[in-house]
């Protein structure tokens, strides 16, 4: 039996250490937080959605990207402020476009693929987290919207997902809380939505049942690797603050080998490991409506959303939760919530649906971790008994099921020795 340690507590750290606690693996789990899921699983936009499979590299963002630059409530902002990181990832950006296709496609196989591990983990585990098999639909306000949408829906249904064109008519049956007039819409019933942070809490409680071990509230400091397998230093979270010495001490895990699922901070360590991982913190924000009054919650709509005009998706959590979500913010390992920011998601929600109070609204901004081509790293790194399991980008939920699989059968159920072996 090996030890394996997982770097990172968030929904794809979680999801890898249980499908490693699957295959007869002993496992350790390290963050820096107090709890699973605390950073960007926290509170996103809650869709389980295959549907937004397309990856962002294509002309067309380029040009909206441009012309949002300096407009503070733009759906894309680019902060310009020079960065030799943000530059060079966006270069790596656009020289992927040309795979735009092909990468839609994948994606759309793998957010599939993805479905039927997730749904079977939380049926076994008894996880409750609000989920909802109500599909999810993209809004269109305009035929250029629409058409654009429908070249995309091409390659989706080509990548296997069952996504069609509907009318006004019937996008209000499907959603009667929707207002407004639009164009048409596209509909994937198969799609579904939940609480992201519930069920990586849920996940984590059922790897503690499984044998797993977290170490929480622990800052990894460094990552060697040896003929004894990896070294991984750390210190209690917070202890440089304490001013205490006996706080300061590092601590050392032994392990056989390492999956790195750290989000934005896996950068920094595949480079102590000689690897190049590069991911860029992509900042998204989210509101989360608490409705509490009758009206509020008869207004609010229970079926899934995606306005592609503004990049505003929603999710209904339970009776008295409306999650609000969208943008994408290159500036840098940034998490302060701006409050320019926060106001068109409040605004969406007013206009849209009238009937809902933002009386009570907590925001919230978490930071996805982007690769250039929009594909997440997984498998081996260069050296022995060094896995990645990282850079899902806005699709972090929806493909965590299927890379955790992914992950544990490359490290297999090898022996201690064999994961060391060449060290």
């Amino acid at each position: 039996m090996s030890t394996i340690a997982v770097i990172g507590s968030g929904i794809t750290g979680v999801t890898t250490a249980y499908a490693l606690l699957q295959r007869g693996h002993r496992v350790v789990v390290l963050d820096r937080q107090r709890y699973a899921g605390m950073e960007t699983s926290f509170a996103n936009g809650g869709q389980l959605s295959a549907c937004n499979a397309e990856v962002w590299n294509s002309t067309a963002t380029i040009l909206k990207g441009m012309k949002w630059m300096l407009k503070a409530d733009a759906p894309l902002l680019l902060n310009p402020r020079p960065g030799l990181h943000k530059y060079s990832w966006l270069g790596e950006f656009v020289s992927h476009i040309r795979h735009y296709r092909a990468n839609t496609t994948a994606t759309t196989r793998l957010a599939i693929e993805a479905r039927k591990y997730l749904f079977s983990i939380a049926e076994q585990e008894g996880i409750d987290f609000d989920v909802e098999h109500r599909g999810i639909l993209h809004v269109y306000r305009d035929k250029p919207g629409f058409d654009a949408a429908a070249r995309v829906n091409a390659l989706l249904t080509e990548g296997g997902l069952d996504r069609r064109a509907v009318t006004p008519a019937e996008m209000q049956a499907i959603e009667p809380a929707l207002q407004g007039r639009w164009h048409g819409g596209f509909f994937t019933p198969s799609d579904a939505t939940g609480d992201i942070h519930k069920y990586t809490r849920g996940l984590a409680e059922a790897c503690l049942r499984r044998g797993a071990r977290f170490l929480f509230e622990a800052d990894v400091t460094g990552i060697t690797h040896d003929a004894a397998g990896i070294a991984i230093a750390w210190r209690p979270a917070g202890a440089a603050q304490a001013g205490n010495p006996v706080a300061l001490a590092a601590e050392t895990l032994r392990a056989d080998a390492v999956v790195v699922c750290a989000g934005v901070a896996s950068r920094r360590f595949a480079a102590m490991l000689g690897d190049r991982i590069n991911v860029y913190p992509v900042k998204g924000y989210s509101i989360t409506v608490q409705l509490d009054d009758a009206a509020s919650q008869a207004a609010a709509p229970t079926v899934s959303l995606l306005d592609d005009a503004t990049k505003i998706v929603t999710s209904r959590l339970g009776r008295d939760r409306f999650r609000v979500a969208g943008t994408a913010e290159f500036n840098g390992e940034n998490r302060d919530i701006r409050m320019d920011r926060i106001r068109p998601l409040v605004r969406w929600t007013e206009e849209l649906f009238p009937g809902v109070s933002t009386a009570r609204v907590v925001p919230w901004a978490g930071l996805r971790p982007m690769t250039p081509n929009l594909m997440p790293r997984i498998g081996a790194g260069r050296r022995p008994g060094v896995f990645y399991n990282t850079g899902h980008g806005h699709l972090g939920w929806t493909l965590s099921a299927a890379t955790a699989q992914m992950v544990a059968e490359a490290i297999g159920t090898a022996p201690a020795a064999d994961l060391r072996r060449a060290a």
